[in-house]
């Protein structure tokens, strides 16, 4: 018992802790887009589902000695993938699909060991319940989502935020090495020992089902629509947040953590589940998060809303898994069990990763889950219970239909575009139509990226976060002495080309080709800009790194990935690609605008560590005139002391504990406001 519970426990903490590990180390090849983590999920899903596969072929077609040989094989061979670590051979460099080259990476990077650590628990459980007389090998899987859970709430608060990425590698590459050594021992024991009748039963007053008889099929689509719809809400929690704040490891690690908490709570504490105290919670729990769906935007407190649809994805997970666990199998039948659980796992992950960016044209799988969860709650419904269950649970049914439906409404009346790719939703919106304020713009998930007046005459005005007293403004007019040349890294509607006059350069570099199709037909700022534009598709970051010195007067960072800009952007490798494109009189501007995280001490501290001048320039918003707040950081080698900038300038929230960012280590936790 103790070499099973030690091998499952350090296999499913090594599992939990790959993901964010992994996940993080590729996210800037990718431009640090949300949907990096949720294409990863569909890898890790898909792993699991495989491992799932193999251990329950392995324990039902082969032998004891021929399994045990076959699985110390593999264990050996994957060694070679020791440490973990993807090669930059994989970076993408050119327009290839990154989904598919994300599944690629973490195939040749981490794909056998990820294969093996996901058999281990449907494996060795198996081995166990053959062995011994055991009537609960469930237990074990609890024992596996324990450790689950605790290597993933290890990730964002111990490992992340202390130890650096070639460390991590070295150390998970470590303990890794050791589970080889435990997994061939287990391998040698079940070699040696003679399987015992498995067939028993629980001895509590909830029997499983006869060992005489398997699952029938009702029985399993059952357990693979529970399983489905819980990766499902998963999935579609995690995108929601990710893409309207910021693909950090600590929000793709809540709502996972959350998860496997559900199956900790659910298969290790069955009595904890009562199906008729959960149905009133899961609707209730439905009704806030479509609520939340349709009131809130990205200027809601962050913390509110997690809060939120942290508790709302608890109690679905909760009630999904408990509904599994009055429906599991004996101990015999368990492969089967866990592979229909991980085959509806896999499957929700196929749908948000891949079926839904090219099916939807914006981020719709959380209020079509929402509707999806309210029909599997009426299906497991008891409708031999009184009417006033059945009539509360269908009125929330009804609102969650109703609420989503307008959501779904909503969100594209006014949008004269809706389009979705890899890198998230897009929106061209109108407001005020007919009048001569009307105006378009473009929007990122929940946020705006971009606007212009409709009207001839009022098209070149300077509008949301580059008005005339905007920290890039300023810093372009400063450096007006005669023609410039402008580096923009994000494209947006193209608004930066309005500052440009003739004999001007201004070149864009922009990772999703999507807005530049939707800036070059949907706004004029690119055809009437007066000096010549380039536009460079890829990530901003990477092509200048390819790049020979451009001698840029102005350097502008003003790309989003949600709300916050891509880590990789703003680390200290970063910024000396970035001096090295700049005139040795050039200005690096930095748009930090954000509602969720404090990103001055980031700058504060990399300008200190170039030895550069940094300042803050912060507006507030005019509705009037379509002003949005903003926050421009100016790093310079020399001190600007122009009065137009230095009466208005600032300077950066100072945080002497903070650690400079790099490639190697960086943690947008710590600066969450």
């Amino acid at each position: 018992m103790v070499l099973s519970a030690s091998i499952i426990f350090l296999s499913a903490f090594l599992l939990f802790q790959i993901q964010p590990m992994i996940t993080k180390m590729i996210l800037p090849w990718f431009g640090g887009s949300a949907s990096v983590w949720i294409t990863a999920m569909l890898f890790f899903q898909a792993s699991l589902l495989a491992g799932y596969l193999y251990a329950h072929w392995s324990v039902n077609k082969l032998g004891a000695k021929l399994q045990a040989l076959l699985h110390s094989v593999l264990l050996t061979v994957s060694l070679i993938f020791l440490p973990v670590m993807p090669s930059p051979l994989w970076k993408p460099v050119g327009n290839e699909d990154p989904v598919i080259r994300i599944l690629i990476v973490l195939t040749v990077s981490i794909g056998l060991p990820y294969f093996l650590l996901s058999t281990t628990s449907p494996l060795i459980q198996a081995w166990h319940a053959r062995q011994h007389k055991l009537a609960l090998p469930y237990r074990l899987f609890a024992l596996s989502n324990l450790a689950s859970l605790l290597g993933l709430l290890a990730y964002p608060i111990l490992i992340e935020p202390n130890i650096s990425l070639r460390s991590q590698s070295i150390g998970w590459s470590a303990a890794f090495l050791l589970f080889v050594v435990l997994g061939i021992a287990a391998s040698f024991r079940y070699w040696r020992t003679r399987p015992s009748d498995a067939c028993a039963t629980q001895t509590d007053n909830k029997p499983y089902y006869s060992c005489s008889r398997s699952p029938i099929v009702r029985e399993k689509i059952y357990w693979f629509l529970l399983a489905c719809c819980a990766s499902l809400l998963l999935l579609s929690v995690t995108n929601h947040l990710t893409q309207n704040v910021a693909s950090i490891p600590f929000l793709w690690v809540l709502p996972l953590s959350i998860y496997l908490l559900s199956f900790i709570l659910t298969f290790d504490y069955e009595r904890l589940y009562s199906h008729t105290f959960f149905r009133w919670l899961m609707a209730a729990a439905l009704s806030g998060m479509t609520y939340g769906l349709v009131k809130w935007n990205s200027h809601t407190n962050l913390f509110l809303v997690i809060a939120t649809y942290s508790v709302g994805l608890l109690i679905s997970c909760i009630f999904f898994h408990g509904e599994l666990v009055t429906r599991k199998p004996a101990p015999q039948h368990l492969t089967s069990f866990y592979l229909m659980l991980s085959s509806g796992g896999a499957f929700g992950g196929l749908l948000v990763g891949l079926a839904a960016p090219r099916l939807l044209p914006a981020y719709f799988e959380l209020p079509i889950t929402l509707i999806l969860s309210s029909v599997l709650l009426l299906m497991v419904l008891e409708y031999r219970r009184s009417w006033a269950v059945l009539a509360t649970v269908w009125a929330m049914a009804i609102f969650v239909v109703l609420a989503s439906g307008y959501y779904l409404s909503v969100y594209g009346q006014k949008a004269r575009v809706m389009a979705r790719n890899f890198y998230g939703g897009i929106r061209v919106v109108e407001y005020h139509r007919d009048t001569p304020n009307e105006i378009r713009v473009l929007v990122h998930g929940t946020v705006t990226h971009g606007i212009q007046y409709t009207s001839p005459k009022r098209r070149s005005e300077l509008l949301s976060y580059y008005g005339a007293e905007s920290g890039v403004y300023l810093a372009a007019q400063y450096l007006r002495r005669s023609s410039l040349h402008i580096g923009v890294i994000g494209l947006g509607a193209g608004s930066l080309a309005a500052y440009t006059r003739p004999g001007d350069v201004i070149r864009f570099y922009e990772i999703n080709p999507l807005v530049e199709q939707l800036a070059r037909s949907e706004f004029t700022y690119l055809s009437q800009c007066l000096g010549k534009v380039d536009i460079v598709l890829g990530d901003g970051r990477m092509s200048l790194e390819h790049e020979s010195n451009r001698k840029y007067d102005l350097l502008v960072v003003d790309a989003f990935s949600g709300d916050a800009i891509p880590v990789h952007l703003l680390t200290k490798q970063a910024l000396e690609v970035y001096f090295r494109h700049l005139k040795p009189g050039g200005i690096l501007a930095l748009h930090i605008t954000n509602s969720h995280l404090d990103l001055e001490p980031v700058i504060d501290k990399l300008s200190t560590v170039f030895g550069k001048h940094a300042l803050l320039i912060s507006t507030d918003s005019d509705t009037q005139h379509n002003i949005f707040r903003s926050k421009w950081a100016l790093i310079s080698s020399k001190p600007i002391t122009a009065p137009s900038i230095r009466d208005v300038a600032k300077t950066l929230n100072k945080r002497p504990n903070l650690k400079v960012w790099t490639d190697d280590y960086n943690n947008l936790f710590q600066i969450l406001m």
